[in-house]
């Protein structure tokens, strides 16, 4: 599928990175990527984790940063993590859909592992760094659905809003040491995970991947298209900015309209 011609395609945010490093989760596609590359761009040191080590290695080799291959369920994998991060953008994420008396729980511990206790171990880590340096931005790429259910997506939708708690806890507690923690909650992304769902969708229910788009994902959306990987990270890079030093414990919608509803 095309990248959409209505959305912005260039960087908005005059931004100097140069004294900072950063650590970007699930960074080898799709958001996390778009993330690593638009930090890299502003000079920070960008560590790239994920758990395709071989992609991370080649996205790090792009971007002039280090990698690092971990698998965020796994609670010795995380403690062993060695990074220093200014900057720490938690993004990795996984989805399942089933009915709630059919969601393999297995399954659903997996993913509030990988999208919310993961953040959590790793700002924990983080933070001492970040209170000695008196400056430090979490960004957690959420999602809609980190502010609205939906069905089949319980996990999904537990650990988003799992999420949105954690942030502004981290808000309250760093703000006064010069951290910021900040939630960004765009709808479906253009990123290989969603078009995973599309494809599924689209053989599901016997329609078009356009149709699939169209009269499922976009129906709550005013506007009527994906959100580019590249928008997301732009809104994360002007989390960075000194101009958004006094954003703290906020839920950024990038959601076409779903939340004004």
């Amino acid at each position: 599928m095309e990248r959409d011609s209505t959305a912005p395609g260039h960087p908005a945010v005059d931004l100097d990175l140069k004294e900072r490093s950063a650590l970007v989760t699930g960074a080898a596609s799709g958001i996390g990527r778009a993330v690593a590359e638009r930090l890299a761009r502003a000079g920070a040191r960008v560590t790239v984790l994920d758990l395709d080590g071989e992609a991370a290695e080649r996205v790090a080799g792009e971007v002039g940063g280090g990698a690092l291959q971990a698998d965020l369920s796994d609670y010795a994998a995380l403690d062993a993590l060695e990074f220093e991060a200014d900057i720490v953008v938690n993004n990795a994420g996984l989805q399942h859909v089933a009915a709630i008396e059919e969601f393999p729980p297995e399954r659903f511990s997996t993913i509030l592992r990988i999208m919310l206790e993961a953040p959590f171990r790793i700002v924990r880590k983080a933070l001492p760094g970040m209170y000695e340096k008196g400056w430090g931005r979490v960004i957690n790429v959420s999602s809609v659905h980190g502010l609205r259910a939906s069905p089949y997506k319980s996990a999904y939708v537990a650990a988003k809003h799992g999420l949105e708690g954690f942030s502004k806890t981290v808000a309250l507690e760093g703000g006064p040491k010069g951290v910021t923690s900040n939630c960004v909650c765009p709808a479906y992304v253009r990123t290989p995970l969603v078009e995973g769902q599309i494809s599924d969708q689209a053989k599901r229910h016997g329609i078009a991947e356009d149709e699939v788009i169209e009269k499922i994902m976009l129906t709550e959306t005013a506007i009527k298209r994906l959100v580019e990987p590249e928008e997301v990270a732009e809104v994360a890079a002007f989390l960075c900015a000194p101009e958004a030093s006094f954003i703290n414990g906020a839920s950024l919608t990038m959601d076409g309209g779903w939340t004004a509803r």
